[in-house]
């Protein structure tokens, strides 16, 4: 293989594999601030919801159980849970690509049940009770999403009188849920988890795009570059060097010895060339020796 399909053929795996490199790096770079929005995203709504649970049981709840006789039970006044997954489905209704779920083990709304995801991080909060947060990317209904979970445990005896013994619960709780399932809580226990999923489908659709584009600007540069420097290359290194082949092929079988060159530049070929010239000029005097020593 000659010189010339020899340099473009490395020259073009490097290209290659150099624009392959830039648009697999462009693609890990999105995906990383999609994620790391995503993140702020959701640690906002999670405060929210937390500042809001805050105040609902240390304002509201007290009051509402002052004014209502008991052994009544009014969910969208008295559960913070309930109050929470309400306040909840407003903001969804003009806010996509989010998702809130008051994930539970063994819930008295069955919508709240955990899923395998879900039940996998809330045991993990089980196992290792001082960790606060968990956080990472799964699928979810054919959309890819970015999830952050926060362990919900049972840290008041207030919980206990809806989830403990279902004889204590309130009578118009156990004639709405039921008494099958969200009884029987223990104080201390991580029953649940708040998640919440913002979507980076969308996002990581456009890194995927943003890669394609510019892995097909960079071969075009690339290409452009490649032919500048072949263009370059010809002129100033396989040219000269293919002219210096001959000459010394000439010059090995004593041709055209008479016809002299001049060498330019200090560079490699110059030094090359200076060479050859040295070498046409003994080959010459040794020919002409030669030639008086016949005579």
């Amino acid at each position: 293989m000659g010189i010339r399909p020899r340099i473009i053929l490395i020259m073009g795996i490097f290209s290659l594999i150099a624009t392959l490199l830039i648009g697999a790096a462009s693609y890990k770079l999105t995906e990383r601030n999609a994620i790391s929005e995503a993140k702020n995203k959701g640690q906002l709504l999670f405060h929210y919801i937390l500042a809001y649970r805050q105040y609902f049981k240390s304002q509201q709840r007290a009051l509402v159980m002052e004014l209502v006789e008991e052994n009544r039970f009014y969910p969208e006044l008295m559960s913070g849970f309930v109050v929470t997954r309400g306040i909840w489905e407003v903001f969804k209704e003009e806010n996509k690509g989010y998702d809130f779920k008051q994930a539970t083990l063994d819930p008295l709304y069955p919508p709240n049940k955990a899923d395998s995801d879900e039940i996998r991080m809330i045991g993990a909060f089980r196992q290792n009770p001082d960790l606060q947060m968990l956080e990472g990317v799964l699928d979810k209904n054919g959309e890819r999403f970015f999830y952050l979970a926060y362990p919900i445990k049972i840290d008041s005896t207030d919980c206990l009188r809806c989830h403990g013994d279902p004889a204590d619960a309130p009578r118009d709780q156990m004639e709405i849920y039921g008494t099958e399932n969200g009884y029987r809580w223990q104080f201390g226990d991580t029953v649940s988890a708040y998640v919440i999923y913002v979507s980076i489908q969308e996002a990581l659709a456009s890194a995927k795009r943003m890669a394609g584009q510019l892995f097909l600007v960079g071969i075009g540069c690339f290409f452009l570059a490649l032919l500048a420097m072949l263009l370059f290359l010809d002129r100033s290194v396989i040219r000269p060097i293919e002219y210096l082949s001959d000459r010394i092929e000439e010059i090995s079988q004593g041709k055209n010895l008479q016809e002299s060159f001049r060498p330019e530049g200090d560079d490699e070929i110059g030094i090359l060339a200076r060479a050859i010239e040295h070498l046409r000029l003994n080959m010459l005097g040794m020919h002409k020796g030669k030639t008086h020593d016949g005579d």
